[in-house]
């Protein structure tokens, strides 16, 4: 029996749910990269690069193919792209109406009255 499609969305996001692995994804969006190309910009070990690397291979959203002796890495589907972004606009949005409250927070004044 298939699982349901919210249980394989829920999957999908959980593999995404790593901010190492959001950073490869923004890297690769510049195009392929190799293990050593990809770690001065991911900012992390490059054994534990290649472990995210294979969790999302697994999942089937970057593969690698190699050239000589380097595993070139890439997107499978650049739809992955656009879901970064609705993301990053999401969060802008909330940062925005965060910046909102905070500017009529700090115009709000509770100080005495004078003479009081």
């Amino acid at each position: 029996m298939t699982k349901p499609v919210y249980e394989l969305k829920a999957q999908f996001f959980k593999t995404l749910g790593h901010p190492a692995r959001i950073r490869v994804l923004e890297v690769l969006a510049a195009g392929p990269r190799s293990v050593s190309e990809l770690q001065p910009d991911v900012g992390i070990e490059s054994s534990h690069l290649s472990q995210q690397l294979s969790v999302l291979r697994k999942a089937g959203i970057v593969q690698a193919d190699r050239q000589g002796s380097s595993m070139i890495y890439s997107v499978v589907d650049p739809q992955i792209f656009e879901l970064l972004n609705v993301a990053k606009q999401i969060i802008i949005t909330r940062l925005v109406g965060t910046d909102e409250l905070l500017a009529d927070l700090d115009s709000l004044d509770y100080s005495a009255p004078p003479g009081e």
